[in-house]
C-alpha cells in the first residue's frame, strides 16, 4: 500500500503531465492479484483506469470512484519535495497524498486483499480512477458516457479525504467568466477609446450589492459567491479593450444555475442605459451540480453500520460525486486524510489512517457483496 502511494505521488499527475503514469501504476498493482483492468487513454497523457472483480451476480455491484489528477505544487516552498514521496514519522508527504492518492492506494489494497482471500462475492466490485477532477471532470464524464458496460450498483463510494466522516451532501459549483469589451486607443488619447476596465468597475460595483436569491439549505447553509481572478489591459500606454473576472459560486440543491446566469445578464442590461458603450457577456467555465444523498436510505444505513459510525455530514467543497449520481445509486464520500491539507504545501497522509481505510473498505465490500 505504501509503495503504491509513493509510485502515485512520483507519477506527478498534474494537468501538465496527465494521468497515464498513475493509471499504469494502479494497473500494475491490480495485476498482482489477477484483477482485470483497462486503461482508457486519450491525448497521449490523459487516462482513466477501470478495474472489475466479477462475481456470481446475485447482488448489485459496488463502485469505488476515485480521481488520479492533482493540482500543482504552487509557488510556496515545500519542506519536503512535492513529488518525491518522502516517508517520515508515520506520514507520507507529497502532492496528492491526501487528495486523493492515499484513498486510491487504500481502496486498491482493500480490493486486492478481498480477492486474494478467495472470498466468494455475490456482486461485482468496480473500481475507477478518472482524469480531470480538479479541472473539468472530463474523466468522470467519459466514464459515465460508457455506462452501457456497467452493471447496476447498490451504491457508489468516493474515497476523497473526509477524515472518515460520512459525507452525503455537498454544494455544487458554478464557475463563470465575465468579460467586458471596449475599444483600444493610445493612452494619451483615452477619449478615443472605451476602457474595458472601467466597464468592469461598473459590474463589480453592482456585484458588491448582489445576493444570489436562495433559501439556506438545512445541511449546506447558504450559497456563496467569490470573485477570485481579474485580468485586463496589455500595456500601460494602451486603453484596454478587454477585461475578465472569474466568479466562483457554490450552489445549493434547489438552485438552477441558469437562473443565476440570467440574473447577471439582467445586471448588464441595467448598466447599459446610463453607459451606452458598455458591453459585457458571461460564460460558463465549469459547473457541477450539488450532491444530496438521502441519509435515511438503506444503502447509507448499511454503510454506517459497516464503518461503525451512524452520523452523516455535509461539506462545502465539491467532488465528482454529482457526475456519478446519474448511475442511479446512492453516492457517499468517505476516505482517509485530513481535508484541510488539500491543495496546500507539505501535504501528507498518516500511514495509520490508510491502514484504517483499508479495513473500512474491506468491511464495506463484505457488507454489500457477500
Amino acid at each position: 500500500m505504501k509503495e503504491l502511494l509513493k509510485k502515485l505521488i512520483k507519477a506527478e499527475s498534474t494537468p501538465e503531465k496527465g494521468e497515464l503514469a498513475s493509471a499504469e501504476a494502479v494497473s500494475d498493482e491490480f495485476s498482482k492479484s489477477g484483477i482485470n483492468c483497462r486503461i482508457d487513454k486519450w491525448d497521449q497523457t490523459r487516462a482513466n483506469i477501470i478495474a472489475q472483480v466479477n462475481s456470481v451476480g446475485s447482488k448489485c455491484a459496488l463502485l469505488f470512484a476515485c480521481h488520479l489528477d492533482v493540482v500543482g505544487p504552487g509557488e510556496e516552498t515545500w519542506d519536503k519535495p512535492a513529488f518525491e514521496a518522502i516517508e517520515s514519522n508515520g506520514k507520507i508527504y507529497g502532492r496528492g497524498s491526501v487528495d486523493m492518492k492515499g484513498g486510491i492506494a487504500a481502496a486498491v489494497t482493500a480490493i486486492r486483499q478481498v480477492v486474494d482471500s478467495g472470498t466468494k462475492l455475490q456482486g461485482d466490485i468496480i473500481f475507477t480512477a478518472v482524469a480531470g477532477e480538479e479541472t473539468d471532470s472530463c474523466g468522470a464524464t467519459k466514464f459515465i458516457n460508457d455506462h452501457d458496460r456497467l452493471p447496476d450498483f447498490a451504491g457508489i463510494v468516493i474515497p476523497e479525504p473526509t477524515d472518515f466522516s460520512i459525507v452525503t451532501a455537498h454544494r455544487g459549483m458554478l464557475w463563470l467568466e465575465i468579460t467586458t469589451k471596449g475599444k483600444a486607443a493610445h493612452g494619451s488619447t483615452p477619449q478615443l477609446g472605451v476602457n474595458a476596465i472601467n466597464s468592469m468597475r461598473l459590474v463589480l460595483n453592482e456585484l458588491e450589492n448582489y445576493e444570489i436569491p436562495a433559501e439556506p439549505h438545512q445541511l449546506l447553509g447558504k450559497c456563496s459567491m467569490s470573485i477570485n481572478t481579474i485580468a485586463g489591459g496589455k500595456a500601460l500606454n494602451v486603453v484596454p479593450d478587454n477585461c475578465k473576472i472569474g466568479v466562483d459560486i457554490r450552489t445549493l440543491p434547489e438552485q438552477n444555475h441558469q437562473d443565476i446566469i440570467s440574473d447577471l445578464e439582467k445586471i448588464f442590461a441595467q448598466i447599459k442605459p446610463g453607459n451606452p458603450e458598455f458591453d459585457a457577456e458571461v460564460d460558463v467555465v465549469r459547473q457541477v451540480r450539488p450532491l444530496e444523498t438521502d441519509c435515511n436510505c438503506d444503502f447509507i444505513k448499511n454503510f454506517c453500520s459497516a464503518v461503525g459510525n451512524n452520523e452523516t455530514v455535509a461539506v462545502g467543497f465539491t467532488t465528482d460525486g454529482p457526475h456519478f449520481a446519474p448511475l442511479g445509486a446512492p453516492v457517499v464520500i468517505f476516505g482517509p486524510g485530513k481535508p484541510h491539507l488539500c491543495h496546500k504545501p507539505n501535504e501528507y497522509i498518516e500511514i495509520n489512517d490508510m491502514e484504517k481505510a483499508v479495513e473500512h473498505y474491506k468491511n464495506i465490500i463484505l457488507k454489500f457483496l457477500t
